[in-house]
């Protein structure tokens, strides 16, 4: 048969570009765990919300001004004005938000399952090297609607750099570009978060699949898969990334938009904590906020930060908060990666290292009060303790031992329950004689569901024995 002049196109490229070759060592000829679970959704939702922002912080550009007296009307101009401008601004800011729920839940997948020891220390750290970038382009864009938040907050995050000593004010001066937050300071922030952050971002998401490629995905057994092979070098307990875990992972994608998209749609401000309502009004330099906050996911280190009396130790200790989770694989001395296996003093540090985190979250959007301030020293001293006694307790626990296969899901891959049901259970039916307030003619009835809080309270609980069966 003689070959068309698109596959004789195909061909060409493929002789002067290595596409099938990549294709193969990255995704058909990639073997992952067979036994991955609910928690190993959140990379690829990561990297969705990561072209959700691209994408949608492109569109954004095309009509907004980095300019002091047009930055806050242009984003009016793009919520009123353009087509569809609402939806990609309500996308990107709730795509925020998303990116960093989805980003906190595959760390502490990470933390779970051991995902930091080796040979994946190097995985690891250009995570949190993406993180830290994560956090600079979150930072620099919410100062981009030049509302009185947006303006504070950074007036407020800026002046921490000052107490640096010897070079802080100066340092100031610098990322300002002023003495006080103004246009240079606007158009400064709008380039790195359009141009350079994102570049450092791509690269960094290249290096840390490449990096996890090479050493292959961890699993939540806490096995290595390439110890065990076949006659053909061919894992015994891997299956093809390509088309297992694809199509498994459209499942997420697929649960994930819908929560995406009731947020965006229904309640895109979260009660002020994606988007804030100071944040609707024009900056005014001259009218401080009566409470400055950040948005939600900085507030557990702005809490660190308030939580120490000294200005500069409280800076020391809000970037320490981070630097010390970049150690994590050299403070943990434990025999074992999964928490399957590991003793209990691991779960319960765990579990109060979660809960700090949480705590500290919510304090971090209160007004800093006597009783505020106490509760902020005591979670930072239990997040602080997680990481600088794991040396001691990973090495005392009593572990349990490791089986040199995998092993089953425990049921946790089966958390995700049938949507179907889980609509049926939650919700109630009952028929009506009236619709908006009209009788139907002829004693006719129509269908209509209701709320069920009690059918949601056992899908919740019965989700959480899952998930707890899954770690014990």
């Amino acid at each position: 048969m003689k070959p068309t002049r698109l596959t004789l196109c195909g061909n060409w490229i493929l002789e002067r570009f290595p596409m099938a070759k990549i294709w193969n060592e990255h995704m058909t000829h990639y073997y992952a765990p067979k036994n991955f679970n609910f928690w190993y959704f959140f990379g690829s939702l990561a990297l969705l919300v990561l072209v959700i922002q691209i994408i949608t912080g492109i569109l954004l550009t095309m009509n907004y001004k980095p300019d002091a007296k047009l930055a806050f009307d242009s984003v009016e101009y793009i919520m009123r004005e353009v087509n569809w401008g609402w939806l990609v601004r309500y996308m990107h800011s709730t795509g925020a938000s998303a990116f960093f729920i989805v980003v906190y839940l595959h760390m502490f997948r990470g933390l779970l399952y051991g995902s930091f020891k080796h040979p994946r220390e190097l995985i690891w750290i250009f995570g949190m090297c993406l993180f830290v970038a994560l956090m600079a382009e979150a930072f620099m864009g919410y100062l981009l609607p030049w509302g009185q938040m947006s303006y504070w907050g950074a007036q407020v995050i800026i002046s921490l750099f000052s107490a640096i000593p010897v070079i802080g004010d100066d340092l100031s001066l610098w990322i300002r570009g002023d003495y006080v937050v103004s246009d240079a300071t606007l158009n400064r922030f709008f380039a790195f978060h359009v141009i350079a952050v994102p570049l450092v971002l791509v690269m960094l998401v290249f290096l840390h699949i490449v990096a996890l490629h090479e050493v292959g995905s961890n699993n939540p057994d806490g096995i290595e898969i390439k110890k065990t092979k076949d006659a053909k070098g061919i894992p015994l307990d891997g299956i093809p990334f390509h088309p297992y875990f694809t199509v498994k992972d459209i499942v997420g994608v697929a649960v994930f938009l819908l929560f995406f998209s009731t947020v965006m749609f229904y309640m895109p401000e979260m009660n002020g904590f994606f988007l804030e309502h100071a944040n609707f009004i024009p900056a005014d330099p001259m009218k401080t906020p009566e409470h400055i906050a950040p948005v939600w996911y900085f507030t557990p280190f702005y809490a660190i930060l308030r939580a120490i009396p000294d200005k500069f130790a409280g800076v020391i200790s809000m970037f320490g908060a981070i630097v010390v989770l970049f150690l994590l694989p050299w403070l943990d001395r434990g025999p074992v990666k999964s928490i399957r296996y590991r003793g209990g003093i691991y779960k319960k540090a765990l579990a109060l290292f979660v809960l700090s985190f949480l705590v500290l979250g919510y304090l971090g959007t209160q007004p800093a009060t006597p009783t505020a301030t106490i509760f902020a020293r005591v979670f930072t001293a239990i997040y602080f303790g997680f990481f600088l006694l794991m040396p001691i307790y990973t090495r005392w626990e009593k572990t349990k031992p490791v089986p040199k296969r995998l092993t089953s899901d425990h049921g946790d891959s089966n958390c995700l329950l049938s949507m179907k049901a889980v609509f049926e259970e939650i919700t109630t039916v009952k028929s009506v004689t009236t619709h908006d307030g009209i009788r139907l003619p002829n004693g006719a009835t129509v269908t209509k569901r209701g709320f069920n809080f009690k059918g949601l309270l056992n899908v919740i609980i019965r989700f959480a024995k899952k998930l707890k069966a899954s770690l014990d």
